[in-house]
C-alpha cells in the first residue's frame, strides 16, 4: 500500500512541475520586439474565448480597448462584449518599473499583476476576483502574450485555482479592428 502511495505522490508531482516548465527567457531575441506601451497605445481589438479544462468552449467574447498613456503609465479602457449579451468594463493601470518589467492594477484584481516581456513575449500573472453563482472567486491567471507582427498578437491564459487548472483563455488581438 505504501508504494501506491508514493508512486501516486510522484506522479501528481510530475504532474504539477510538467504545467511550469516554459521559460521566458527561452524568447530572448525573437522578433518583433514586445513593447506593452507601444502595442496598446490608442486603439486595439480582440476576439477570444474561455474553454472549461476539457477544451469546451464555454464563452466567448470581443473586447475594444483603448490605451492612454501618461509618463511611465499606460491605463488601458477594456470593454468587453459577451456572447450572450452581457457587458464588462476592466480599467488596467500598467505602470512600467524597467524597460522590460511591469506592474498593473484592475478593479478586480486582486493585489497586483505583475509583467516582463523578452523579444516577442509577454509573461503576464494576477489574481482575478470574478463572478461565480452569487459571489466571486479568485483564480491565478498566467498570461502569455505572443507579438506577432506590429499588428497582430496571440494571447494564451492558463487559469488556476488551489493550483489546478480550471480552463484556458485564448485571445487574438488585431490594430485594425474588425472586418465584419
Amino acid at each position: 500500500m505504501l508504494k501506491i502511495k508514493t508512486w501516486l505522490v510522484i506522479i501528481a508531482s510530475s504532474l504539477l512541475l510538467g504545467c511550469s516548465n516554459m521559460k521566458l527567457e527561452q524568447y530572448e531575441g525573437t522578433e518583433p520586439a514586445f513593447d506593452l506601451f507601444t502595442y496598446f497605445e490608442g486603439k486595439t481589438y480582440a476576439w477570444g474565448q474561455f474553454q472549461s479544462r476539457s477544451g469546451e468552449v464555454k464563452r466567448r467574447f470581443y473586447v475594444d480597448i483603448t490605451g492612454t498613456i501618461q509618463g511611465d503609465t499606460i491605463t488601458l479602457d477594456e470593454q468587453f462584449i459577451y456572447d450572450d449579451g452581457e457587458t464588462e468594463q476592466r480599467i488596467w493601470v500598467i505602470q512600467r518599473i524597467t524597460p522590460n518589467t511591469y506592474r498593473g492594477t484592475a478593479g478586480d484584481v486582486i493585489g497586483e499583476a505583475r509583467g516582463r516581456t523578452v523579444g516577442s513575449v509577454f509573461h503576464w500573472t494576477y489574481t482575478l476576483d470574478l463572478p461565480f453563482r452569487n459571489s466571486t472567486i479568485a483564480v491565478n491567471f498566467d498570461d502569455w502574450m505572443y507579438l506577432q507582427s506590429e499588428e497582430v498578437m496571440l494571447n494564451r491564459a492558463t487559469v488556476t485555482k488551489f493550483g489546478f487548472k480550471v480552463g484556458e483563455v485564448t485571445l487574438f488581438f488585431n490594430k485594425q479592428g474588425p472586418s465584419s
